[in-house]
């Protein structure tokens, strides 16, 4: 019943005491796996974003704009002889001061996504008075000047104030829009009312530019969303790593931690377990036998042989289930030395002859003769050879037959295989009865039931001589169970087999 518990236990992978973390860890992987199937590529999602790239964009490039207005200023005097233009200078300098302000103070302050909207506009609104500024620029004349030549002075700022603002702005959703919307109104009004052809046509070719341009920034701005929205998912994607991985780490430290108090519970209630056993075993032994004198009731003395038999079977389990855990926990230790493979199987056939005989089985015995002795330990070799006889004698019906064999494999290693008649094991069921205290339909149906435990064991003993176990069975056609030992272990080893060459055709000769 406590080894029932514990092994319920131990698959509890959540720390119940620590029910309030795990919720927590749940709700975020919960959250991050319905943002991760829903997506968040909308614009929306990431106006703060965008936002904090535009005031970077404004800081880095503070000086481009200037020295592009002070260029258009130079220029325009020594055309024109204007120093007026100064004045326009003076106010665009002033109006992009603005913008360079206000994005030094939301770096400052850190902006929150509540006061995305309140910033976006401050911005939307300090390249609107630049656009001022440059429909100024658009209707400043020259008398002096020839009409054309200042017109394409004009023009070409115009142009190249444009694409500056559509290079520096794109991150910042219809700020091209806002910025040069005064500055084609303010044309197409100059247009309308003075009929200038060069008005008109500048008019039609920056209304042009401009749609262009905020279609191309427009597809900018959404693939810079697309980049930060890939960006996103795979920061959630790594949160949810981690997540699981100490979800794991949890788990693994349980398993540990169970497995260790496992190990201690196993150690410290060995001797406490056998030492009670040894003396029930002991005195049901001599009731039994009636040494001390006749038991005048003959149920009570079934009693006694009940009692011992079940002492047995319980001392049995507990030994196994020891071996097992000393296996598990790598404290299982070889006392390796020369032994024939023959011998111990010999030895086990004739411990459980009585056993067989009692159920009419016949073992017959199928040896390879002149076999060199094996580099093993030997009671563990005949624990697995005694376990793989048990449960054929088990398992085999009242006049069936066992076969035992020994000999060498193909690779130049040794085997001991015993082979049953009995009802066999299905298919799906065998990795089933090759788990700890797993057990197959047949064996839970059997009058006669063991632990589970000795297959396992087998396995793990094999595994420790660096063998293989093979079990192959069909449904009511017998099973035969294979221990394989490697050739190294073999103390004068044989070369491997190798195929033989096909014969070579001879060549016939037609006259």
């Amino acid at each position: 019943m406590s080894i029932a518990v514990s092994t319920s236990t131990d698959k509890i992978i959540v720390d119940k005491s620590r029910a309030h973390r795990n919720k927590t860890v749940s709700r975020t992987v919960r959250a991050t796996r319905q943002r991760l199937q829903t997506g968040s590529s909308a614009p929306s999602g990431f106006d703060r974003e965008m936002l904090l790239l535009h005031i970077d964009s404004v800081l880095y490039g503070a000086i481009a704009l200037p020295v592009l207005i002070v260029l258009i200023a130079a220029t325009g005097i020594y055309l024109s002889g204007d120093r007026s233009i100064l004045l326009w200078a003076l106010m665009a300098l002033s109006a992009h001061a603005v913008t360079v302000f206000l994005a030094r103070k939301a770096k400052r302050d850190n902006i929150g996504t509540e006061k995305v909207t309140t910033w976006r506009r401050r911005f939307l609104g300090g390249q609107v008075l630049m656009g001022f500024c440059w429909a100024i620029f658009a209707l400043r004349d020259c008398d002096a000047c020839g009409g054309v030549s200042f017109a394409l002075f004009q023009g070409t700022g115009l142009f190249i104030a444009l694409a500056a603002t559509a290079i520096g702005t794109f991150l910042l959703r219809n700020a091209l829009v806002y910025t040069f919307t005064p500055v084609i109104v303010a044309l197409a009004v100059t247009s309308l009312t003075g009929g200038n052809p060069v008005h008109i046509g500048l008019t039609g070719m920056l209304s042009l530019s401009l749609a262009f341009l905020v279609f191309m920034t427009g597809r900018m701005n959404r693939a810079n969303v697309h980049i930060l929205s890939v960006q996103s998912e795979k920061d959630d994607l790594i949160a949810e790593l981690e997540v699981a991985k100490s979800m794991s780490d949890e788990a693994r430290r349980r398993a540990e931690e169970a497995n260790l108090a496992k190990s201690r519970f196993l150690a410290s209630m060995s001797h406490e377990l056998r030492t009670p056993l040894n003396a029930i075993l002991g005195f049901s032994e001599v009731m039994s036998s009636e040494v001390l004198g006749p038991l005048n009731n003959p149920t009570y003395k079934e009693y006694t042989v009940d009692i011992h038999r079940s002492g047995e079977h319980l001392l049995n389990l507990i030994n196994e289930i020891l071996d097992l855990s000393r296996i598990e926990a790598g404290k299982y230790e070889l006392n390796e030395e020369a032994v024939n493979l023959v011998e111990i199987a010999e030895d086990c056939i004739g411990m459980v002859q009585l056993r067989a005989r009692g159920k009419n089985i016949t073992i017959s015995e199928q040896f390879e003769q002149g076999m060199p002795s094996v580099w093993i330990d030997e009671k563990a070799m005949r624990q697995v050879t005694l376990n793989l006889l048990s449960n054929a004698v088990k398992f085999t019906p009242a006049g069936g037959e066992i076969t035992v064999k020994s000999g060498w494999t193909a690779g130049g290693g040794q085997y001991i295989s015993i082979k049953d008649n009995g009802p066999g094991i299905p298919e799906e069921e065998i990795p089933i009865v090759l788990s700890a205290f797993g057990q197959g339909s047949i064996a839970i149906k059997s009058a006669e039931q063991g632990t589970g435990l000795g297959l396992p064991i087998v396995q793990a003993i094999l595994a420790k001589h660096n063998g293989q176990f093979i079990l192959r069975s069909r449904l009511r056609e017998g099973t035969e169970a294979i221990a394989i030992l490697p050739p190294r272990r073999v103390l004068q080893s044989l070369p491997p087999v190798e195929d033989a060459p096909a014969p070579a055709r001879r060549r016939r000769s037609f006259a």
